[in-house]
């Protein structure tokens, strides 16, 4: 009870602020788009990248926490991609099949994730946090993407198809800002004081706008149609991905280590809104892409409570 009350509890209440203040419009009608834009383009890329470049590339690069996570989400892309063909009938083609695959495997291991872990096991939880944040991109984004594209650009070649969804993730600040942060602490370049502060001040309003800018999101959606995709969606990612994450975890770690905790944390989160914004980009699947995000979200107030009180965290 203790974890929801000093870990959960103040997560998802500054997620319920953005909420109100995007349902009653307090910050003007284009805050999201704002908010979003400094999150992911300077806060969480500085917090990123100042955190890696501190932190041993051995410590971030877990083998067994790579394969174990890896497949979890491999998994669940999977497993999403068959429902939507078995929810559609048949009808489903490529890209509505990947994008439900990216909404049944996609956490929000961003914007909620790393807040939580920050919040749940201090900096001790950055690390594997990230490593989530690298397996996630890679697995989910590049895949997911790369197979949207082979339907929608059909005809332009499969190698064509994949520099143009390795390009994507490549613009991408967050994945960049993980290769530099990861680059610099390889070669072991020590970042000058005023930068160093610079970065530590910018990464530091990271978790709570994170969390804001979530709230924000969910305050323009609503659900209408679409509603057995996503809830299929939300079953695979809340509780068939954790499940499939502790298996393979134990097989190689301490489930209660911090490291087994913070990876089996993030595999337990609700649908990123990225599936949205992927679904929105190829207008594919839109309704029922955030009608995942939205039921995912809302459900996990209750699982991830949940799975705090299990892991026993303080």
């Amino acid at each position: 009870m203790q974890a929801i009350l000093t870990v959960a509890a103040p997560i998802f209440a500054v997620i319920l602020a953005g909420y109100l203040a995007g349902r009653f419009r307090l910050l003007g009608y284009e805050a999201t788009t704002a908010l979003n834009r400094f999150v992911s383009i300077f806060a969480l890329p500085l917090l990123f990248f100042g955190t890696l470049a501190r932190t041993p590339v051995s410590a971030v690069l877990n083998p067994a926490l790579l394969a174990a996570f890896g497949l979890a989400v491999l998994a669940t892309f999977g497993l999403g991609m068959l429902s939507t063909r078995i929810a559609s009938r048949g009808e489903g083609g490529l890209a509505a099949m990947s994008l439900q695959g990216i909404a049944s495997s996609w956490g929000n291991v961003g914007y909620m994730g790393v807040p939580l872990c920050l919040a749940a096991f201090g900096d001790a939880g950055l690390p594997p946090a990230m490593l989530a944040v690298i397996v996630t991109a890679v697995v989910s984004m590049v895949m997911g993407v790369m197979m949207i594209e082979l339907e929608v650009a059909a005809g332009h070649g499969p190698s064509r198809t994949f520099v143009r969804a390795a390009w994507n993730v490549a613009r991408n600040p967050l994945p960049l800002s993980i290769a530099l942060g990861l680059a610099v602490s390889a070669v072991g370049l020590e970042i000058p004081v005023p930068a160093a502060k610079f970065v530590d001040l910018l990464g530091a309003a990271a978790a709570p706008c994170a969390l804001f800018a979530i709230g924000l999101f969910l305050a323009d959606k609503s659900i209408k149609h679409g509603l057995l995709e996503a809830g299929l969606a939300t079953l695979t990612k809340l509780l068939l991905q954790p499940l499939l994450a502790a298996v393979l975890l134990s097989l190689f770690l301490d489930l209660h280590s911090v490291p087994g905790k913070v990876v089996l944390l993030m595999a337990a989160l609700p649908t990123a809104a990225n599936a949205f914004v992927l679904a929105k980009q190829f207008d594919i699947s839109i309704e029922q892409n955030t009608a995942a995000v939205l039921l995912s979200t809302a459900a996990s107030v209750v699982t991830v409570s949940a799975l705090l009180v299990w892991l026993r965290v303080t």
